[in-house]
């Protein structure tokens, strides 16, 4: 086996019994044991059960199946072959984000206040994936409770990046990036919430999507900010992605946010080819904004000269409200989670804290010692702008300026088709540079926390390096349900250059 191998090529061998999927098990167990130690992208590893994994009971297939009305091809040619297999993933592990319930497995969101909690159920994603065949390494590390921007902010130590061991891989789906990038699985779940998938995959140089709101079932994803978490995968290349969001895909009558979707195969029409007549959105902030790193405007710059040799019409588009989008996300945001985190308190689940003298000291001692400082920091925030005295001030405006936005983008999308801008504004900065500059860390997010906020969808794909040697992302937003447009403009682009088939070196 090599490594780096993408879904593509992992299934295409197996099928060609180059390999067997017990070898393919193996392989990965070595290489998360390999790197693991400096990367700290995996906090726990399942030993002994994948080769029971690899081949599931023919159920899932029905299971998986049943989902659609009418299988998509790329799954079909998968699930009813006649051969041994039983998905399209059948034998391809990934890992999981610890946020992200796996069944008799603990499901600790990153934090010591469920260090102990083991899930009683799989999350609808991880049934998904299952019934296709695959199966989970183990919990990718990630900030807690998804709150951060850089994977510093986990009870079980930051994770490092692959390209730099002194630099932060993105976050909040920190483990997730950097064990895909590093070769340690071919492709990893992440959540995102305000830019947690798309920005880690800027900063691994892999491919990471946040797709429309509803899109992927939120059952038994433990949650941030429930009106923008949304799961999404992390691969090496477009393809691979667009196959797990074809699989991941689907209403959910557990999740009452699901959109009643039909099926869908986003791998169909990936043939490197732009559409005819596509319209592409310059976001002008992407050229003139301040706090845009120089080398990231360049190679966003060379991106958009190369959509302009292929004959796509290119235009710069002006958001003036897209400035605002931080601050609406970080409001709203936060209240959300001020109300999501309430049930922490040490008297149903999770952490307790011992030899207190009443309840009120229980409750406050538990949330003291079980809370990290970036989550204490939101939950007072998210109370402060709920409060009787400044709700109508902050998250009542918010709100509103989240219509606005949203009227905007709708605006825009009559115009253009797609629109760009690079995935994060700065480069992947050293573990510990923006520790005391929390702001300076949430405005990374400039690009990516907008539409989160309204609920459209971005991909991220490898656009360039630093002079460093670090990597940089251009993102690809549509409108509500453009998944399909998303991947064939993001595969078409990701065709023009060979940033996706470089991996750092040390992890082969």
């Amino acid at each position: 086996m090599k490594s780096f191998m993408t879904i593509k090529a992992l299934r295409e061998a197996l099928d060609k019994k180059e390999f067997s999927a017990a070898e393919v098990s193996s392989f990965y167990r070595a290489q998360i044991k390999k790197h693991n130690t400096k990367l700290n992208a995996v906090i726990e590893t399942f030993d002994g059960e994948s080769l029971a994994d690899v081949a599931p009971a023919k159920a899932g297939v029905q299971t998986i199946i049943s989902n659609f009305e009418v299988l998509p091809e790329s799954l079909d040619s998968g699930l009813r072959r006649n051969d041994d297999s039983t998905g399209p993933l059948s034998g391809i592990p990934c890992l999981v984000k610890d946020l992200i319930c796996q069944k008799d497995h603990i499901s600790s969101a990153g934090s010591k206040i469920l260090a102990n909690y083991v899930a009683p159920y799989d999350a609808t994603v991880i049934e998904r994936i299952k019934a296709a065949g695959s199966y989970s390494l183990g919990r990718a590390n990630c900030d807690e409770f998804a709150m951060g921007g850089s994977g510093e902010h986990s009870a079980y130590g930051p994770t490092c990046n692959p390209w730099d061991l002194e630099r932060v891989p993105g976050g909040s789906s920190s483990g997730s990036a950097a064990a895909v990038a590093a070769g340690m699985v071919p492709f990893a779940l992440g959540t995102e919430t305000g830019g947690s998938v798309r920005q880690p995959s800027s900063f691994c140089n892999l491919v990471g999507l946040y797709p429309t709101y509803g899109h992927n079932s939120r059952y038994g994803i433990i949650p941030f900010a429930s009106s923008n978490d949304q799961v999404g995968p992390i691969t090496h290349t477009v393809y691979d992605n667009a196959l797990i969001t074809s699989i991941l895909s689907g209403h959910d009558n557990r999740d009452s946010t699901s959109i009643a979707m039909g099926p869908q195969d986003y791998t169909k029409g990936l043939d490197g080819r732009f559409p005819a007549g596509l319209r592409i959105g310059v976001i002008r902030d992407s050229l003139e904004a301040e706090g845009v790193d120089s080398q990231v405007r360049a190679a966003f710059e060379a991106s958009v000269e190369q959509l302009k040799k292929s004959g796509v019409t290119v235009k710069v588009i002006d958001l003036p409200n897209l400035k605002y989008g931080i601050a609406v996300y970080f409001i709203i945001s936060r209240a959300e989670a001020a109300s999501n985190l309430s049930r922490f308190d040490g008297s149903l689940y999770g952490m307790r804290a011992k030899e207190k003298d009443n309840l009120f000291e229980m409750y406050l001692k538990t949330r003291q010692e079980g809370f990290g400082v970036e989550v204490k920091r939101r939950i007072l925030t998210g109370n402060y702008v709920l409060s009787a005295g400044h709700r109508d001030a902050y998250y009542t405006k918010a709100a509103q300026v989240r219509s606005l936005i949203r009227a905007e983008f709708t605006e825009a999308f009559k115009e253009v088709d797609v629109m760009i801008s690079p995935t994060v504004s700065m480069l992947p900065f050293k573990i510990g540079a923006l520790s005391h500059d929390p702001v300076a860390m949430y405005m990374a997010d400039y690009f990516n926390v907008p539409n989160c906020a309204i609920g459209t969808p971005g991909l991220s794909v490898p656009c360039g390096f630093s002079r460093e040697g670090l990597p940089i992302g251009i993102q690809f937003l549509g409108p509500r349900l453009s998944e399909a447009l998303l991947y064939k403009v993001g595969h078409a682009f990701e065709s023009l250059n060979d940033y996706h088939l470089r991996h750092p070196a040390s992890y082969g």
